[in-house]
């Protein structure tokens, strides 16, 4: 889709810091206003700033995946009254990071439930106790532990955990009818990853829950990243989640042998912009993913 005609089928004619291409993904251009991209059937997403916002909004149910912070959350619930006078059926938290949270005080009163897994509402709550803004928290009134999900108007969501990855309380959100999966900050599309291991993030099990996500849907599946580099898409297929899922293991691979090799971490960090074998990762972060996955090995040991 030219980008005129993408600017006049969605409706936003300001200068447009997402462009979507032939296949429907959206990628970041440069810094401006925020904007509601339609997806598919009423399924869309919120991009301003912190990670990937989803939204589902009909005649008889309205959910949001993610609230990124407090003004974000205001730009986006103007939006939605923009819409729709419906009252919030959902608000659902990917995770508990602050780009995914901090905003969900701006739903307070004007949604029925918040969802998150168990461990997403404790680190969260842990983290406010941490940084003494209790105040400024809105919490999950519903976790969950495996599963959860139903019926909302037109859709039918699915929410699933597989153990830790980017933290230990990451879910998988599916718009099951449009064939959406909102992945939150399990897939960082050629960004390098922020990996909480303070949060009980491991890059083992997040390499299987990768490759069982890819297991789970199908090709026609649509996703929705957290995170993506600049020029990259927030959207995209099953080869950016295997695209992905090869970085962390190309990343442990990497490092297993570098400590085998009687380097240090600073030894590594010193000479390594990027992880052999991914070059799409590039830029500044890499040492991010030294880190943790230098602190995973050794916990091996231990």
């Amino acid at each position: 889709m030219k980008r005129r005609n993408f600017l006049q089928a969605t409706g936003y004619a300001t200068i447009l810091p997402f462009t979507q291409n032939k296949h429907g993904n959206i990628f970041r251009t440069l810094w401006a206003d925020y904007k509601m991209v339609p997806l598919r059937n009423d399924v869309g997403i919120f991009l301003e700033r912190g990670g990937t916002i989803g939204w589902l909004l009909s005649n008889s149910a309205n959910i949001v995946i993610d609230s990124q912070f407090p003004e974000q959350a205001d730009h986006l619930i103007e939006e939605i009254k923009k819409k729709t006078d419906r009252k919030l059926d959902l608000l659902i938290n990917t995770h508990h990071h602050g780009d995914h949270t901090a905003g969900n005080i701006a739903f307070k009163g004007i949604v029925d439930k918040i969802v998150a897994h168990e461990n997403a509402k404790a680190n969260q709550e842990r983290v406010a106790v941490e940084r003494g803004n209790q105040d400024q928290q809105l919490y999950a009134d519903k976790t969950f532990t495996q599963t959860w999900g139903g019926s909302f108007g037109p859709e039918i969501i699915s929410m699933s955990y597989h153990g830790a990855a980017h933290t230990d309380g990451d879910i998988i959100t599916h718009f099951e009818n449009a064939n959406i999966v909102h992945m939150g900050d399990l897939v960082f599309n050629r960004r390098f990853p922020y990996i909480d291991k303070g949060a009980g993030a491991s890059i083992e099990n997040w390499i299987n829950v990768l490759t069982k996500t890819a297991d789970m849907f199908d090709d026609d599946t649509l996703y929705i990243f957290g995170h993506a580099a600049d020029n990259y898409e927030v959207t995209g297929s099953q080869k950016d989640i295997a695209a992905f899922r090869d970085y962390l293991a190309r990343l442990l691979d990497y490092m297993r042998k570098m400590i085998a090799d009687g380097k240090t971490k600073e030894d590594i960090t010193e000479g390594t912009k990027s992880i052999p074998g991914a070059d799409e990762w590039t830029g500044d972060g890499v040492n991010r993913s030294i880190d943790a996955a230098w602190e995973e090995l050794h916990e091996e040991k231990e």
